[in-house]
């Protein structure tokens, strides 16, 4: 798989889009570690505070069409530096806010916008690029995993600053160590040296959009993705939630958070090596159905450590992985000049899905007192998406065998 990476230049550009990932993945993964100690300190509830962490989830997802065709027209030098500017922007100006309103500007929208201008529209669409065909799939499983490990350092770093300096003091270290991300936006400033080959009737960039918004494939990828989006954004904000209605410590929820960044770093690098052998629709049917297996056997399973840390691992192998096989099939469909846009338009579907995961979960706890049903709400949308992704018409690699 990194064979593809020894090229001059390669490595530069992969490695610093995956580590601008993941400080910004590792920061928005871990905010549900915050929703207790803010709802301690001021007492606005879970759903208020769920509220403002579902606006985030949106926020993220809407500004990725934006900033990708930012990106596309201007270079992703300054969308990225903004991005960062903006995400320790809002992680420092947290802790001021007593309200929810606060907070919806807070993390709703600074946050949010930053970590999106600096997630995968812009990293993927700016370093496919500057990277050659063949080394693309395998970068963007270097990339992805780059989120995932941010996952696995943010999540019990914050906890660990949260019981050492308190969640305000953890909001403030997040703040500096976005800033320390700003020196990797230099690689990915670099102008291409060489024009990308142009996909079969590539237009203009709305062109381009309209195109895509009237494909089949690209509607049925983009109601499989919200499911996606719903499934991540649920489990990030909630997961500590649920670790605690079942009477174990909050180590247990940092842990899972980790264990799945942890997880996902190996599933990331294994979907971009599928994404180069199979076609990318059946790797993310299999992806979403093996969510919705999991998730009916964690329901069936006594609620342990153990019974966690398993259910972490297994969902962590296909969390972020989706990532490239939904992309490369967005390059398929449309070719690469204008992915950032129309991969942040997906990202949009899969964050709409987001915010419902966010908000309904914090509503579902405030009426049943419980998350039970957001897991079957979860088993349902996962297995439509798997079944969604199977009519996409999507072109047989030459090599593959599926």
């Amino acid at each position: 798989m990194f064979r593809t990476l020894s090229q001059p230049g390669v490595w530069a550009v992969t490695l610093s889009a995956a580590g601008i990932l993941m400080v910004t993945m590792g920061a928005r993964q871990s905010l549900g570690l915050f929703l207790s100690p803010l709802n301690t300190t001021t007492g606005l509830g879970v759903a208020s505070i769920s509220l403002a962490m579902a606006v985030g989830q949106f926020t993220w997802g809407a500004i990725q069409p934006l900033a990708g065709a930012v990106a596309d027209r201007y270079g992703p030098g300054r969308v990225l530096l903004a991005g960062l500017l903006l995400l320790a922007l809002g992680s420092a100006i947290t802790p001021l806010m007593s309200g929810t309103v606060g907070l919806i500007v807070s993390l709703g929208l600074f946050s949010a916008i930053g970590s999106g201008a600096g997630s995968f529209s812009v990293l993927i669409g700016a370093s496919s690029q500057r990277l050659p065909l063949d080394a693309r799939a395998a970068a963007s499983g270097v990339i992805n995993a780059g989120g995932s490990f941010g996952q696995f350092v943010f999540a019990p770093l914050l906890q660990a600053l949260i019981q050492l300096l308190g969640w305000m003091g953890a909001m403030w270290s997040l703040a500096v160590m976005t800033l320390a991300a700003t020196p990797l936006v230099r690689v990915l400033s670099k102008p291409v040296e060489q024009p990308q080959p142009r996909a079969a009737g590539e237009a203009g960039l709305w062109r381009s959009v309209q195109d895509a918004m009237g494909d089949r494939s690209y509607q049925l990828l983009n109601l499989g993705f919200f499911s996606c989006g719903f499934h991540i954004a649920f489990l990030v904000t909630h997961l500590p939630g649920e670790v605690a209605l079942c009477g174990l410590p909050s180590a247990v929820a940092s842990w899972s958070l980790a264990i799945i960044g942890l997880a996902n770093i190996f599933g990331s690098l294994y979907a971009g090596s599928c994404v180069a052998r199979y076609r990318s629709k059946y790797v993310l049917f299999w992806m979403y159905g093996s969510r919705a297996l999991m998730i009916a056997l964690y329901l069936m399973a006594p609620r342990t450590d153990l019974t966690f840390y398993i259910f972490a691992a297994g969902l962590g192998f296909t969390w972020l992985a989706t990532v490239p096989p939904t992309a490369a099939i967005v390059g398929k469909l449309f070719g690469v000049r204008y992915l950032g846009t129309l991969f942040g338009m997906t990202l949009l579907s899969h964050q709409i899905g987001g915010f419902f995961g966010a908000y309904l979960g914090g509503i579902a706890l405030t009426r049943f007192g419980d998350y039970g049903w957001m897991w079957y709400a979860d088993i349902a949308l996962a297995t439509a998406a798997a079944l969604l992704n199977l009519p996409i018409k999507e072109a047989a690699l030459p090599s593959a065998a599926s």
